[in-house]
């Protein structure tokens, strides 16, 4: 299908935006956005859990961006959460909320996708160059760091520092003392140190700011004549005299200073000051884009049939030296399987999702063949995959560690039918091709029930293979172990079409 026009929404730490941009050719015009202060990352109580008045809050901005969306078909909008829900321990019941209010669902991105996707929007938003850039996001909650060439980013790095959470760790009072900041400053150079080194090997010819606070503190200088343009070094300076001299956040009154980043600027601009000093910066231009823009640039790929998902795969199929035939003949099956299993009711994300279980269920063989789909977990689950979400990898790795042994390990799977789906159409279809090579399968056919799944074969098959006829024994053990019932009749007492 072809869209005319996209829409991402960032829900950061800080703030939530919505950004819609119409396609031309292979390019995005912004059209409209929005905008709500919600402070998400403010909200986090001490336990981490995000308070109920903050969550209220967020919920009302996000119905507000709901009747904005109204009419967009869901494959042409992508909802992306950042760090405030990366650490959040009640976000899922908070995300469950947020999906009905928004009317979209919510992915949350892991450190280094967001990063990519930074600069993926940094990148087009500037003049193209074979000139390596390092761009610089200081979020609510966390801060990115990315060096790249073109469109395409070389280093990424997500560090545990952001605006809100330095101005409320060491300015929760609104006062901005010296040894506070001095505090902040050595707190964000420890967490810049761990990737100092590696950068500044790299190298770089141009620095680059993204979001609200290199925004800021770039209205500010210029506005105060502090730097021509951009942020420079000696105008970080004056500006943080500027602010020790005035010790409090409510005293501040400096041309170019919003009201609404005020109180959360501290923090962000200490963090500012440790860039420009461990990285050895001296000047930094600012772009008006950043991760949203970066999210609509990933959804026209997508909606374009260029998904960066599919790019990794493929990546991690020959980084792991995966057996692409024996892959190939578990996705076909599975696939097969899954069509005959929901038929019109097939969701093509979730075939696409099977396609990708089928890829990487065997990337574990690469550490030890005993207990393979562990490990082929463990790597899905734990590993940077740019253009997946954490709950995109999370599924995947369930569905790697599902496709063999015991399901009873599954316990904590979500009991949702096309998950279970997913399990069957891939243990089966690994089940039956066991012998890795291109033999004549069988026909199958299966079908859900009331109880579990039904599976459906020619009547003398498992007479002629009782290896499968074992193996179909074991695994209707299996499913009986978690509550789940697979029987096995002759195709010929149904009029089921067979996979």
């Amino acid at each position: 299908m072809q869209y005319e026009t996209l829409a991402a929404v960032d829900l950061g730490s800080n703030s939530f935006h919505l950004q819609i941009g119409r396609i031309v050719d292979d390019q995005i015009y912004l059209l409209d956005g929005m905008r709500e202060p919600v402070r998400l990352g403010a909200g986090l109580t001490r336990d981490k859990r995000i308070d109920r008045a903050t969550q209220v809050r967020a919920l009302d901005a996000l119905r507000r961006f709901s009747d904005r969306l109204r009419g967009f078909p869901a494959e042409a909008v992508r909802v992306v959460g950042t760090n405030a829900l990366r650490v959040a321990k009640n976000s899922r019941q908070f995300l469950a909320e947020a999906k009905e209010a928004l009317g979209f669902p919510i992915e949350i991105i892991a450190g280094r996708e967001e990063a990519r996707l930074i600069y993926v929007g940094v990148a087009h938003s500037l003049t193209l160059s074979r000139e390596k850039r390092l761009v610089i996001d200081i979020g609510g909650g966390s801060t990115e760091c990315i060096i790249g060439i073109g469109v395409e980013p070389v280093l990424m790095d997500s560090l545990y520092m952001g605006c809100v959470s330095f101005s409320l760790r060491y300015f929760a009072d609104g006062r901005i003392e010296k040894s506070a900041f001095k505090q902040a400053e050595l707190a964000a150079r420890n967490e810049l140190q761990t990737i100092v080194k590696q950068y500044t090997r790299h190298g770089w010819g141009e620095a680059v700011g993204a979001s609200g606070t290199a925004r800021s503190i770039a209205s500010i200088l210029e506005a105060n004549g502090w730097s021509e343009h951009g942020i420079s070094a000696p105008g970080l300076d004056k500006l943080r005299s500027a602010f020790l001299k005035a010790g409090e956040v409510e005293r501040l009154d400096l041309p170019g200073l919003r009201e609404d980043r005020a109180s959360i600027l501290p923090g962000g601009l200490a963090i500012m000051c440790a860039a420009f000093a461990e990285l050895g910066i001296e000047h930094m231009s600012v772009s008006d884009a950043a991760l949203r823009q970066g999210v609509l640039y990933d959804l026209l790929g997508r909606v374009q049939k260029h998904d960066m998902r599919e790019v990794t795969v493929q990546h991690f199929m020959r980084r792991y030296h995966v057996d692409t035939a024996q892959a190939r003949r578990v996705a076909e099956l599975a696939a097969s399987l899954h069509r005959n299993l929901r038929g019109s009711e097939s969701d093509p994300n979730a075939e696409q999702t099977l396609a990708w279980g089928a890829a990487l269920h065997e990337i574990g063989i690469s550490i030890a063949h005993n207990g393979y789909h562990k490990h082929s977990a463990y790597i899905i689950a734990n590993a940077d995959m740019p253009g997946f979400s954490r709950m995109e990898q999370s599924q995947l790795a369930r569905l790697a560690l599902a496709h063999r042994g015991k399901l009873a390990k599954l316990q904590d799977l979500s009991p949702v039918p096309d998950d279970w789906a997913l399990v069957f159409c891939l243990r089966l279809a690994s089940l039956f091709c066991r012998s890795r090579t291109d033999l004549d399968l069988p026909r199958l056919a299966c079908e859900l029930t009331e109880s579990g799944f039904r599976l459906l074969l020619p009547p003398d098959l498992l007479e002629d293979r009782p290896l499968i006829a074992a193996a179909l024994a074991d695994e209707a053990d299996q499913w009986k172990s978690i509550g789940l019932r697979l029987e096995t009749k002759p195709l010929r007492d149904t009029g089921a079409k067979a996979a």
